[in-house]
């Protein structure tokens, strides 16, 4: 089974207006909410794809319900554990310009991440562990090493999506697969990162320091996927983008589909682009239909 960790969960509530007044009465033309985090895109991109996944993670109050109900919807699997607080809210306002107002998240208590870390105890060398995003400022800057070590210990597989320290620190424990972008590459290496020949070698580093394979993704200039037996580069699809909102989140989504089925490294790159692509190029995360359309035109490079 796959399953994904999302520590700081989020209601996204998106609200459209023609033009905002401060200090005035505005009114919507428009309203949408949905479960934001990013285990939780991978869970519904996995759902997707016709590949089942368990989400974890932490939720509470009628948000929390409101996630849970939404996914469990969608016939996605979900074991939370409940926090005495409401699940934030995320409000995203789109009008001549796009604002963002992020809450910081419920208080998640010592006993809550104990009984994270007892879920991941009773994970297998037959499971998948997927964790993505940020910690809420009240758990340990651990977080994802002592449960990158839990992995370690169980021989269950883990991947790891996330910036600076949290993915620095887990590289001794060996995670499956990381996907940095080349912006988060180049902060861990104090550097800047422009193109697909200066990510390598950082990549390569990252494989001397315990990553068994990484994708670094480019933007436009596409991606290249780099383990201790292969280099590959794909160039970027040409398409009209308007969102990179999930972009990554599908691209892990879109290998570990893949690599369920196929075990190979390149098949499961060239789904994983296909897979970011088709977010970018959606209003949404992608569907099947759309991943499937865009596989056969991934051109895969043999470095």
């Amino acid at each position: 089974m796959i399953y994904t960790v999302t520590l700081n969960p989020s209601l996204d509530y998106i609200v459209e207006l023609d033009q905002v007044s401060i200090g005035e009465l505005n009114r919507t033309t428009n309203e949408s909410k949905f479960p934001g985090g990013k285990g939780i895109n991978v869970s519904q991109v996995l759902n997707n794809l016709d590949v089942n996944s368990t989400a974890l993670g932490f939720v509470g109050g009628f948000t929390g319900k409101y996630i849970e109900e939404f996914l469990q919807s969608l016939a996605i699997n979900t074991d939370f554990i409940k926090v005495s607080d409401d699940t934030r809210i995320n409000i995203k306002i789109k009008s001549e310009v796009e604002t963002e107002i992020n809450a910081k998240g419920p208080k998640i208590t010592k006993d809550n991440f104990i009984a994270l870390k007892e879920q991941v105890k009773s994970l297998t060398n037959e499971d998948v562990l997927v964790l993505a995003g940020s910690i809420p400022s009240g758990m340990p800057k651990t977080t994802y090493e002592e449960l990158g070590e839990i992995c370690h210990q169980n021989g269950t597989s883990f991947i790891v999506d996330a910036e600076g320290e949290l993915l620095w620190n887990v590289l001794p424990y060996k995670p499956f697969l990381i996907k940095p972008n080349q912006h988060e590459l180049g902060e861990l290496f104090k550097t800047v990162i422009s193109s697909p020949k200066e990510a390598i070698p950082y990549a390569q580093e990252l494989l001397k320091r315990g990553a068994q394979n990484v994708i670094v993704s480019l933007g436009a200039n596409g991606a290249v996927f780099v383990n201790s037996e292969i280099i590959l580069y794909s160039p970027g699809l040409n398409g009209d983008v308007k969102s990179t909102v999930g972009s990554g989140d599908s691209m892990v989504a879109g290998f570990i589909a893949a690599y369920q089925k196929t075990k190979s490294f390149e098949e499961s790159f060239r789904y994983s682009v296909a897979a970011g692509s088709a977010t970018a190029f959606s209003l949404g995360l992608c569907t099947k239909d759309k991943v499937e359309n865009l596989v056969q035109q991934v051109k895969i490079e043999c470095l």
